[in-house]
């Protein structure tokens, strides 16, 4: 059992993480938040566990996750594709999160806003 690759993204106060799992069986283990958020399945699908509970989910797909729910995600295919997306919660804007490779050429960009995550 592993756990899946995992990138990061922060723009405008909106985070999103990536999970790629890269075959079936790959775990995210159980952890829960203090605030709802979204899930999307873009490509494969999940077993879901609440609070013991257990739901499949095939791509192209949006999962609620409701506040304070202990889950966890199992990938079901090999290459399943998740990403979890929520907005910061902390009342203040803070600085943008962006892998340089991830934007397009011709962007412009104003201060230092660009940091890269290894």
């Amino acid at each position: 059992m592993a756990h899946p690759k995992i990138k990061f993204s922060l723009v405008s106060n909106v985070w999103i993480k990536q999970l790629h799992f890269v075959n079936a069986g790959d775990v995210m283990d159980g952890h829960k938040h203090n605030f709802d958020h979204s899930t999307l399945l873009g490509n494969g699908s999940v077993k879901v566990i609440v609070n013991e509970q257990e739901t499949i989910f095939t791509a192209p797909t949006i999962i609620f996750i409701h506040a304070q729910n202990q889950h966890e995600f199992i990938a079901l295919e090999d290459n399943t594709v998740c990403y979890c997306i929520h907005a910061i919660r902390d009342g203040d804007r803070i600085e943008d999160i962006v892998d340089p490779k991830d934007v397009p050429k011709g962007s412009t960009f104003f201060g230092n806003s660009l940091l890269k995550l290894d």
